[in-house]
């Protein structure tokens, strides 16, 4: 008798777990490193969260947001683990990764794992109407503010003036005005074009084309196609027609793409359902900013991602067919 209850025993606790219908998930809980608020980090990290969270009944993750200094500063916190995913430009993204540039010190963080692409981040000209400018290459001759020393978009300026082989003396003025300036400069004609290296709709854009008649001119050529092909953290972009007033054609450029990141060790479940919260109501998503309104699924799963794909992104891209 004795053996037969102890038998019995041993085989129930052996038997696995019963799944109880009705039975809660554990909630699991993600926060999205961004920007500071009246930038479009924020709102774009926002966005992912707003799309995961509609959906919490079905998977049982909370998102949130947390603003943060920046690029540099999520980088450094998804190395340290103190945040899931963030949101990061793509060059930064690529020298972290490989502990180039200002991560030379750090050295590589070859944990980093891209999750999709965000907004592009494109290199900008804002030329006067009456300046004569129709062409990127019509700013030779020309006053231009090739933007504050140390600036972002004095740096991507040095870049395209190398490509193209310029120095500042192709210009018959390259002043160094920082972004708050440039909408006054070029409106009170005291330059024909300024640069700018940022998301879209930028608030400094609109008030110059509220202001006076301005231009966006578009950049292509040669020296384009030679920055795409040698670096994968530069896109193709093209800026909506009708954001800002008296451009109503889409400009195309190039430039960097906000991209939403974390660490290999992320949990693929967690990271394959926020990349299918997104994908699943895309045109949802889309609508949630206006930054977010030219994003296309398949530009945004291969475009400006110079660093691997997490496991759990793959997976979903793999399913859908998106790559």
């Amino acid at each position: 008798m004795f053996r037969t209850i102890l038998a019995l025993f041993v085989a129930a606790v052996s038997m696995p777990a019963l799944s109880i219908p009705g039975h809660a998930q554990e909630p699991r809980y993600l926060t999205i490193g961004t920007g500071a608020v009246t930038g479009l980090y924020y709102p774009a990290g926002g966005a992912v969260c707003r799309m995961v969270n509609r959906a919490r009944t079905q998977h049982n993750i909370r998102c949130a947001v947390e603003a943060t200094e920046g690029s540099f500063s999520n980088l450094g916190a998804l190395r340290t683990g103190e945040l899931d995913m963030a949101v990061t430009q793509s060059d930064w993204l690529f020298h972290a990764y490989n502990g180039s540039g200002r991560f030379r010190d750090q050295g590589p963080h070859k944990e980093l794992r891209s999750v999709f692409a965000l907004h592009g981040e494109p290199f900008t000209v804002i030329a006067r109407a009456e300046a004569g400018i129709d062409a990127f290459e019509d700013l030779e001759g020309k006053r231009v503010n090739v933007g504050e020393p140390g600036s972002g978009n004095r740096a991507m300026m040095d870049t395209v003036m190398k490509a193209w082989g310029w120095t500042a003396r192709d210009f018959s003025l390259a002043s160094e005005l920082p972004a708050s300036e440039q909408a006054g400069a070029l409106c009170d004609n005291r330059v024909d074009a300024v640069v700018y290296a940022g998301g879209h709709p930028n608030g400094l854009i609109q008030q110059a084309a509220s202001t006076c008649s301005v231009k966006l001119i578009g950049i292509d050529g040669r020296p384009v196609r030679k920055l795409l092909d040698d670096d994968p953290y530069y896109a193709r972009i093209v800026i909506p027609g009708g954001m800002y007033t008296g451009n109503p054609d889409d400009v195309e450029t190039f430039g960097v793409r906000a991209v939403l990141a974390s660490s290999a060790g992320a949990d693929a479940g967690v990271v394959y359902e926020v990349v299918k919260t997104v994908f699943d109501d895309f045109d949802a998503f889309r609508r949630l900013h206006p930054a977010l309104q030219a994003l296309e699924k398949a530009s945004i799963a291969t475009e400006g991602l110079a660093v691997p794909l997490h496991d759990g992104a793959a997976r979903y891209f793999e399913e859908a067919g998106v790559r």
